[in-house]
């Protein structure tokens, strides 16, 4: 009896090596137009491995933070990411807001994730190259992040999302270096008028985009998440948007990607 269960044992334990999370590979992408590397983290599922295409979700983090964020907040992305059978792809972003600054030429993160990024991935990764298999959304200033890179490239991205997005950047002129990718708000007001997700937005017709928006209810940005959502109401743009209890905080970051991993599935299977 007792040779039985330690068989038993046995044979859960390899089993259990046997299961295998996703890998992640961190790597120093090239970006031609900044003539330089930027670090860049793949979730990559065991479908993908086995070169199998797979959707392929770019996440993006906020001001403050960089390529590792996603993967040390919500290890469970591995696991998440081989249920789904994705590729999640985590770029630093290196406060830039995700913009080409037109202030300083060594900041063309727009450039690098819309074009340069994506192309890499689709090079070295066993991807959907379609824009029905791919995704984008962030937070904060990620979540500005996405809305700008896929509005502005809607024939990349067929889906975004948005988690406590910094959605109009004018109310904050003093705030998270944008001054230095923009120039000061009072000399260079039509620069932050374009560079705004309020105002980029106006370039959408139904139906180009998929997208989910959601805010903490005590976050510091709901109030121009709120604005963004009534724009695209009066747009008659569909979207989700989702309030939820909560402030700016990674408590609340980590418990909205669930709710948009739903989403953006649902997006990858029709």
């Amino acid at each position: 009896m007792k040779r039985k269960k330690v068989l038993s044992l046995l044979l859960v334990c390899l089993l259990a090596v046997g299961v295998q999370a996703a890998r992640v590979d961190t790597v120093m992408v090239k970006s031609p137009s900044m003539n330089k590397d930027v670090k860049v983290v793949f979730v990559v599922s065991d479908k993908a491995l086995a070169k199998q295409n797979c959707p392929v979700l770019f996440l993006l983090h906020g001001y403050g933070g960089d390529a590792t964020n996603w993967i040390k907040k919500k290890p469970e992305l591995k696991q998440i990411v081989d249920e789904k059978g994705w590729i999640v792809v985590c770029p630093d972003g290196n406060d830039s807001w995700y913009w080409d600054s037109p202030k300083d030429p060594s900041f063309k993160y727009e450039t690098f994730v819309a074009k340069e990024l994506v192309a890499y991935t689709d090079s070295h990764y066993a991807t959907i190259a379609d824009k029905k298999a791919r995704a984008i959304t962030g937070l904060s200033m990620g979540g500005h992040g996405a809305l700008w890179l896929a509005t502005r490239h809607k024939d990349v991205f067929g889906a975004v999302g948005c988690m406590s997005g910094g959605v109009d950047i004018r109310p904050f002129p003093l705030n998270w270096k944008m001054k230095e990718r923009l120039g000061e708000y009072v000399a260079n007001k039509a620069s932050w008028d374009a560079h705004t997700v309020m105002t980029a937005v106006e370039g959408l017709e139904n139906g180009d985009l998929a997208i989910t928006i959601d805010c903490g209810s005590s976050d510091f940005f709901y109030e121009v998440n709120k604005s963004l959502h009534n724009k695209l109401l009066a747009r008659k743009i569909d979207h989700d948007f989702v309030v939820r209890p909560g402030g700016h905080t990674w408590s609340y970051w980590v418990s909205s990607l669930d709710f948009q991993v739903v989403f953006f599935d649902r997006f990858f299977k029709k």
